[in-house]
């Protein structure tokens, strides 16, 4: 192997290194999204369950107002593009449910990708140790 493709495969490598931690990132995005969606249905669920329910409310920088619940019939949704619309109960459940079935196809397509990359990588980095000790065998 030349040393123009030792130079080639180390760039691919790097490429693909970055590649990697782009999709790890992506993956931790969509993860915190999932959750956040879960927690979400079980709260409006929760909510339902009485007629009045203490809670806190955040502001910011850690600080809280307590308020009370009177009642979870309406639920505000951000749609996304800063709209937001009032939805019933049962219509913002289905509504999370189905962004978190689009999340978890997301998810899945995210950590098919990321397990083809680190399989490129484990071929770049043979192909490299390959070379090696190909190299080191001519030295001698």
């Amino acid at each position: 192997m030349s040393e123009e493709k030792v130079q080639q495969l180390m760039y691919q490598m790097q490429m693909l290194e970055s590649y990697f931690a782009e999709l790890s990132q992506r993956e931790n995005s969509l993860l915190n999204v999932f959750n956040e969606a879960t927690y979400a249905i079980e709260s409006i669920k929760g909510i339902g369950e009485k007629s009045e329910s203490d809670t806190l409310i955040p502001i910011g920088m850690g600080t809280f107002i307590k308020t009370k619940i009177s009642s979870g019939e309406k639920i505000v949704l951000n749609v996304g593009a800063g709209v937001a619309i009032e939805k019933d109960k049962d219509s913002a459940i289905n509504f999370l449910e189905s962004r978190i079935k689009e999340i978890q196809v997301a998810l899945q397509d995210t950590t098919a990708n990321k397990q083809d990359v680190a399989s490129k990588l484990q071929q770049g980095k043979a192909e490299m140790n390959r070379f090696i000790e190909l190299s080191s065998k001519t030295k001698k």
